[in-house]
Parts: C-alpha cells; structure tokens; sequence
C-alpha cells in the first residue's frame, strides 16, 4: 500500500520495544515489546477506529450542541457525534502533522490548529513520544501563537491491550475514587459518584467480566512522582501499565463496547483527560491560554517486565 489511510508511518525502537506514530491525527498506530501489544493496534491498511491512539485537541471527550462560552463570545463548532448532539475530541484526529525530529528512539510530530468556525485561534501543537527503559513516554504541548487568551483542554485515546483474548477476561485496577455519571442518551455529565461499594471500584486488582465501561474517572492515587496509574492484567497475566502526571486528573475508561463487532472489547481505553466531559461548556478545569504561553502535559504506557 504506497499510501496507507493513516498517512506516513514513523517507527521507533528501543531495545524489544517498537512503535509506530502516524501521521493522521499524530497518533500511536501500535507499541509492542517482545511482540506482545502494550497499545491496542489497528491495521496499517485501515482506517483508525474509536479514536485509537489519538491527541484529542483543544478538549478531549464530549462538548453539548458543540456549543461554548469564552470571555463573553459565544462560539459554535460542528457537531462530529451528530448522532447524540455533541461534538467529540476536538479538531486533529483526522489532520496530517509532521515529524519535525525522528530518531531511532523517538519522534516529535507538529501540526498547527489555524483558526477555524468555531475556535477562532492559533495554536501549535506538539506531541514527543520516546521509547526507553520506562516504557513510551508521551509528551504534549501547546503554545497560544495567536494575539488572544483561547480555551483549551488535551487528551489522548490509548487502549491498553488484554494481548489475544477479551476485556471480560482480564483484572483490571484504576486508582480512581469518584467516577463522572453521564446520562444514557447523549452521555454529558450529570453528576458524580463515589466508587466504593459500586461496580466501578477498581482500586484493588479484580476482574472486569460482562461490565461495561465508559466513564471518566478522578480523584487520582498518586505515587511518589506524582503519577496515577491504570493496570491492566491480561489472560497471559501480563500487565499492560498506563501512568498519567498531574497535569492530567481525569481519565476514561473504555470498555470499546461500541466499536465494530471484531474490534469489541479488545482494549481498553484508558484516556489521559485535563479536564472533564463538557468542560468547555462548563468551565471546569479549561485553561486559560494566553497569547505566548504553553502548557504540557505527559503520559506513559509499559508492559510490566
């Protein structure tokens, strides 16, 4: 295929471990060590489903009416889950960046989000994934290259891989102590719950079975770095790891219940988030990013040796 629908393909390596970063969306295509997935991959000769392995840029998850407020304006962007009213993960999923350093170990892709209907601002974006003792560490920034203040919010949509098999299968631990309650119909946020005693509680190891997934949750566990981690233990019991720093206190767990039948189930979204669902409408959490500034935010995923 001399043009894969995921553009250009950047591969790095360390050791065992070997990725591929894309050039469409800017994403992870694949991460293995040893041949055993650590991400979810999809095919190179198809499409990206369910946002795999994406930057989810200037908000991460669902915006209502794909409308929002900012210092006095009204702004209205495209409804990209049209389905349930919503627009979803922002504006570079499916825009071309470009590697502006390729090592052997690591690569840096870049792309500029011009202003646009809806988001009239300038920002440059960067994402620098690096293999190494630890793992891929991935590191986004985004800097205000405009002459105003503009929201922003960022993600990313890494599965974490069960290696053959399903979700049902596999134990999972998120150190997580309140989950955001979406509604049914158009999934925005209507709340917050505590997980302890519910079905959502995955502070200790335990198996994930028939439970669907597909909440954001807060209230990180942190360790001494200031990391919080998800786990998960796949039926070959080999856990696929993902870490996320403090610039991200949210994260969505995704069981994948709703992809094509052959893709169900076998990943888990695990979605660094630096805010929450409908942040831009509501204001929580979305900085305020002033013309010169940037921001960073870093997350990292490993097959635990």
């Amino acid at each position: 295929m001399d043009r894969p629908p995921s553009g250009e393909q950047y591969g790095i390596a360390h050791g065992d471990q070997q990725a591929t970063i894309v050039e469409v969306g800017g994403g992870v295509r694949e991460y293995s060590r040893g041949g055993r997935a650590v991400l979810d991959p999809y095919d190179v000769a198809s499409m990206c489903d369910g946002a795999h392995g994406t930057p989810l840029i200037p908000w991460p998850n669902r915006l209502a009416d794909g409308r929002y407020r900012f210092d006095g304006r009204d702004y209205q962007v495209a409804l990209t889950e049209p389905a349930k009213g919503n627009a979803i993960h922002g504006f570079l999923r499916w825009r071309p960046w470009g590697a502006t350093r390729h090592e052997a170990d690591r690569v840096v892709m870049a792309t500029t989000l011009f202003p646009c209907t809806g988001y009239p601002f300038l920002l440059d974006v960067s994402v620098d994934y690096r293999l190494g003792e630890d793992g891929l560490t991935a590191t986004t920034t985004a800097t205000n290259a405009g002459e105003r203040a503009c929201p922003y919010g960022c993600g990313q949509h890494p599965y974490l891989s069960p290696g053959s098999g399903l979700l049902d299968d596999c134990d999972l631990e998120l150190a997580a102590g309140t989950r955001i309650v979406t509604d049914e119909q158009r999934q925005l946020p209507v709340g917050t719950e505590g997980v302890a005693g519910t079905a959502f509680d995955f502070r200790t190891r335990r198996r994930i079975g028939s439970l669907t997934v597909d909440f954001a949750f807060t209230e990180l566990a942190r360790d001494r770095r200031g990391r919080a981690w998800v786990r998960l233990w796949g039926p070959d019991e080999r856990c696929t790891e993902l870490w996320v720093d403090e610039a991200y206190p949210f994260l969505e767990v995704y069981t994948g219940d709703t992809l094509a039948p052959e893709r169900r189930r076998r990943g888990l979204g695990a979605e660094p988030m630096s805010c929450p669902p409908n942040a831009f409408q509501t204001g929580e959490r979305v900085i305020r990013l002033e013309p010169g500034a940037s921001v960073t935010a870093r997350w990292g995923a490993r097959l635990r040796a």
